[in-house]
């Protein structure tokens, strides 16, 4: 593909109403168009970077002993019902839809009950484990102000992983060697250097978490 030939144009602006810098500096570039707040489309130069960066990821998490796959964005109200996440009280992002016949359905803003749903028709044993699995998926999260671009909006691809471990040690274990496959992205990303893991709030997920 040559630059002559796409369809993009490099600007001297962003839309007036873009807040957050890493949007502003990708619209200007031609790497992503903005469709509306919290929401942007990937142009051919942006796919091309997030297709690399993917890659990158894909590499270390596989060889982690990570297995990718890819669920489904419509989500069962009775798999999120178990852990009461179904709740808006608890979960406030939901896009919530219903079928023609009136069932319920949710627009996945995570996966952990849904993928825990799947992994239990096949893991029946404690010989099965441990399993890692991951995924690169478009979440949906009806945001009350998005303003942090790409990095999270009402739209946005994120890469999760989950893992089933038979003991709490082999847990931490493998939470230890998924920190080093992370750090290592960073590092094949060129951004290992000014990279940090931090403690955070968990926000829907747990009491507390790391961040990089």
């Amino acid at each position: 593909m040559k630059i002559s030939q796409l369809f993009t144009r490099t600007s001297k602006t962003a839309p007036a109403d873009e807040v957050a810098k890493n949007p502003q500096l990708l619209i200007r570039a031609g790497y992503v168009y903005k469709v509306m707040a919290g929401v942007y489309a990937y142009t051919p130069l942006g796919l091309r970077v997030l297709e690399n960066i993917k890659q990158i990821v894909r590499q270390e998490m596989n060889a982690a002993g990570g297995q990718e796959l890819i669920m489904t964005n419509l989500q069962r109200k009775e798999t999120w019902e178990i852990t009461g996440r179904w709740d808006e009280k608890v979960v406030d992002v939901w896009f919530k839809t219903k079928l023609q016949d009136d069932t319920e359905l949710g627009l996945a803003w995570s996966h952990e009950e849904a993928i825990m749903e799947m992994m239990q028709q096949f893991v029946k044993s404690y010989k099965d484990l441990p399993q890692s699995v991951y995924q690169f998926q478009t979440k949906l999260r009806n945001e009350l102000r998005a303003k942090s671009g790409i990095m999270r909006g009402g739209e946005f691809v994120m890469k999760d992983m989950y893992s089933l471990h038979a003991t709490e040690e082999d847990c931490n274990q493998y939470y230890e060697t998924v920190i080093e496959a992370y750090k290592r992205c960073y590092e094949r990303f060129g951004i290992g250097d000014s990279t940090f893991m931090t403690f955070a709030s968990g926000g829907a997920f747990t009491q507390f978490s790391h961040e990089f």
